[in-house]
């Protein structure tokens, strides 16, 4: 696709955790996505106790959604402040541990076991340390995703996919001419 002036624009590590330390986070929704709500069925497909990934996750209230239907949710964030303030905001206990296979990565996992967060970046990640999954749900990942590294972020979920897996994605569409915003 053609994202005009915005295919060369590179959004750093330090921005988006800057974004999270000053709060500037428009793109956090304190209720639950709508087309989520809407898609469930198709996200499930009738089954239940689903791997669920959350690319980009930030503290999004649906993990713990989903969690709470019985299904087993990871997500992966650049952001170490906004994962603890997920588990602070739904009063869960969690345990933190370092990723072996990640110089510098963390998890932090529930007590329950069934939310697993990882603090890292998404191109440190692979089917071989997080398994495959059921689904997938891209809320504002892909949009986020700087336009030359979109290739390799495709090419990541595609990995990542249970043979059966639905991928749920919302996405914008505008002139990135005309419009000068946060998403690509």
């Amino acid at each position: 696709a053609d994202i005009g002036s915005q295919k060369d624009r590179v959004v750093t590590k330090e921005e988006w955790l800057r974004r999270w330390e000053t709060g500037n986070i428009g793109f956090h929704r304190k209720q639950g996505h709508p087309l989520l709500q809407k898609y469930l069925d198709v996200l499930l497909n009738g089954r239940s106790g689903l791997r669920v990934f959350f690319p980009l996750c930030g503290k999004a209230v649906e993990m713990k959604w989903l969690a709470d239907m019985g299904h087993n949710v990871v997500g992966v964030e650049v952001s170490e402040q906004a994962l603890k303030e997920f588990f602070s905001e739904h009063g869960l206990p969690y345990c933190e541990e370092p990723v072996p296979e990640i110089s510098g990565a963390k998890k932090f996992q529930s007590t329950s076991g069934n939310i697993s967060l990882y603090c890292c970046s998404v191109y440190d990640l692979s089917s071989s340390i997080l398994g495959k999954f059921d689904g997938i749900w891209d809320r504002g990942a892909l949009v986020a995703v700087n336009p030359c590294d979109r290739q390799c972020y495709v090419s990541l979920m595609i990995t990542l996919m249970e043979k059966n897996s639905s991928y749920l994605l919302v996405t914008v569409s505008y002139d990135a001419n005309k419009y000068k915003g946060e998403n690509f």
